[in-house]
């Protein structure tokens, strides 16, 4: 990428390296998010258990996602560890480092559009927005819902606009999709149609509600409801809100329980 952090890495932080330089008993890397800086990995840092060829782990040239372990900043000395880095951190940084890559070739294009190199764009835009979102991809995700967030950076107008038309044009909104199962049992009768008018009522309120779900049979008595929202709180609070108006209505017709399968 072209933008660089200033400074040094917090401890802790995880980070996306290059590997630069391979000795018997230690590793040297690029920090590709900070300008001009480089660390040392130890060989205990590289894999638990013993190492006989530190090659057999580590090439160079390769990305790796690595922990900070320690900032000297006296002299100016940074230490990793490649195995402290767990396997749901690695692809979570792997996934934000990718979209960042993605959310700065969205800036490029709007270079391009209005003949400006990317040094010149992120010297007039992107860098006003990574101070105050602390990513392009943050930033991008905010305004496809909200096109007047950018208003306070006082950013060129002409840059602005193209912006929001790329970005909205390019980048879809983050989805939470969650789930639940729930058992509609009655021995009446009419229970399979007092079920029907149960099931209507709650995809009745999803419309009225305007929630993007689904209510599909799973297997009786099961029905799974599925729901997709911009953010967790909200799907949850839909999702819990349709369990509650299935109960309510089954209520004195059969049985109603929440699966915990």
């Amino acid at each position: 990428m072209f933008y660089k952090k200033n400074g040094l890495p917090e401890e802790s932080e995880i980070v996306v390296c290059t590997i630069k330089k391979i000795l018997p008993n230690s590793v040297f890397v690029d920090l590709d998010e900070y300008e001009n800086k480089e660390g040392l990995i130890h060989i205990s840092e590289i894999s638990p258990g013993r190492i006989r060829n530190i090659r057999d782990f580590v090439k160079e040239g390769k990305k790796i996602v690595c922990k900070i372990l320690s900032v000297n900043k006296e002299k100016n000395h940074i230490d990793l560890s490649l195995r402290r880095v767990n396997q749901a951190q690695r692809i979570n940084k792997n996934n934000e480092y990718k979209q960042e890559q993605k959310s700065e070739k969205i800036l490029e294009v709007v270079g391009k559009q209005n003949n400006i190199d990317i040094k010149e764009i992120y010297s007039k835009i992107g860098n006003k927005i990574v101070e105050e979102f602390g990513s392009l991809n943050e930033c991008f995700q905010e305004l496809i819902k909200n096109d007047t967030i950018l208003k306070p950076l006082k950013l060129d107008s002409k840059l602005e606009n193209t912006l929001i038309k790329i970005v909205k044009d390019k980048i879809k909104p983050k989805e939470i999709k969650i789930s639940r199962i729930f058992k509609l049992k009655s021995s009446l009768p009419n229970g399979i149609e007092l079920i029907k008018e149960t099931l209507k009522k709650v995809n009745d309120l999803s419309i009225r509600e305007n929630l993007d779900c689904k209510i599909l049979y799973a297997g009786a008595p099961n029905y799974r409801i599925t729901l997709i929202a911009q953010n967790y709180k909200d799907a949850e609070r839909g999702i819990e809100k349709m369990i509650e108006t299935a109960e309510k209505e089954f209520k004195g017709k059969g049985t109603f329980e929440i699966s915990k399968k």
